[in-house]
């Protein structure tokens, strides 16, 4: 099964529309919580710290998805577009630092 934003974004939407008050600053106390959990993953893998999860690969995916999770989530609860936000943003970095390719052409040249 694949993900899209705008799937993820309206599931996200729909599940924190029953939360009212703070939620906004709850969902970035949790996505900056979240940075931090993948900050020790990639220190245990480095070995700058003991290692306390046998499979780091599957800790740091798990991490990494929190992050999604409430970044998105943050979006969806403002009405922010992201997928077309994304794309935007790297069509400027692609010109900016001369990419020859920027994702809206990457995604076109896989669906040929």
């Amino acid at each position: 099964m694949q993900v899209n934003m705008t799937d993820l974004q309206e599931y996200l939407a729909q599940h924190y529309a029953i939360h009212s008050n703070g939620v906004e600053t709850s969902l970035f106390m949790k996505l900056v919580e979240e940075v931090g959990e993948v900050a020790e993953v990639l220190n245990q893998r480095s070995g700058r710290k003991a290692k306390d999860k046998d499979d780091l690969d599957q800790e740091l995916a798990t991490e990494i998805a929190d992050i999604i999770h409430y970044a998105v989530a943050l979006a969806a609860i403002n009405g922010l577009n992201l997928t077309e936000t994304i794309l935007e943003k790297d069509k400027r970095a692609s010109i900016k630092y001369n990419h020859t390719m920027n994702l809206a052409d990457f995604i076109q040249n896989k669906l040929q």
